[in-house]
């Protein structure tokens, strides 16, 4: 069984896909840590995240890399962003992924083309989203608990940016799957969130029977 988890940055997406692996004992990729590991070889090179030849020559990066705790931080999400719009990338980090989405048994990926370009075969697609302001307010507490001194604002213009950077990119946009199911975490907790997203799988296999999963 592969589940599928899309979404915008701060949705709740990863911490939901997390616990679906562990729930139904499947291993996990977080493959926005791929295109996170990218920009911060970009910056560690010295290179432009902007310029196609710099960001495909960090596809190369260790790793060791995706370890960095810089790969958490607010700027090296924004690198993510952009390296993320060059087509090259993209087909560079996609055999990766789609090696471990097909993997025997079954795999959890969130990111954002999941359910629409790595792996549209998934049984099931959860898109996870919520509003600018719940998602900034989440980075912020995230940020402060880092020591970091970003501001709320600060947060919010960047998450308006790369949801704008993200959604209206050519190649592999973030949009939901024409058969995802949405779940908006905006006025969920953690708990709250993980619930509704184990439901919507466990209807999703209850419609598949047995041979879906």
């Amino acid at each position: 069984m592969i589940i599928a988890v899309d979404g915008p940055t701060a949705s709740g997406k990863g911490t939901i896909a997390k616990a679906l692996a562990a729930h139904f004992g499947l291993p996990h990729l977080d493959t926005g840590l791929l295109y996170r590991a990218v920009g911060r070889q970009v910056f560690l090179d010295g290179g432009d995240p902007d310029d196609a030849g710099d960001a495909l020559a960090a596809c190369s990066f260790p790793d060791g890399l995706l370890a960095d705790p810089h790969l958490r931080d607010e700027a090296t999400g924004g690198l993510a962003s952009r390296v993320s719009i060059h087509p090259v990338v993209r087909t560079a980090l996609f055999d990766r992924q789609r090696i471990f989405a097909t993997q025997a048994g079954g795999a959890v990926l969130d990111g954002r083309d999941i359910g629409t370009v790595i792996a549209p075969e998934a049984e099931v697609k959860l898109f996870v989203t919520a509003s600018v302001e719940a998602r900034a307010e989440r980075r912020f507490r995230e940020m402060q608990e880092r020591g970091s001194n970003s501001t709320l604002a600060d947060i919010a213009g960047n998450l308006r940016r790369r949801d704008e950077r993200d959604s209206q990119r050519a190649v592999a946009p973030l949009v939901p799957a024409d058969d995802a199911r949405v779940i908006d975490t905006s006025e969920l907790g953690r708990d709250e969130a993980i619930a509704a997203a184990v439901e919507v799988v466990e209807a999703c296999l209850r419609e598949t029977g047995p041979e879906g999963a």
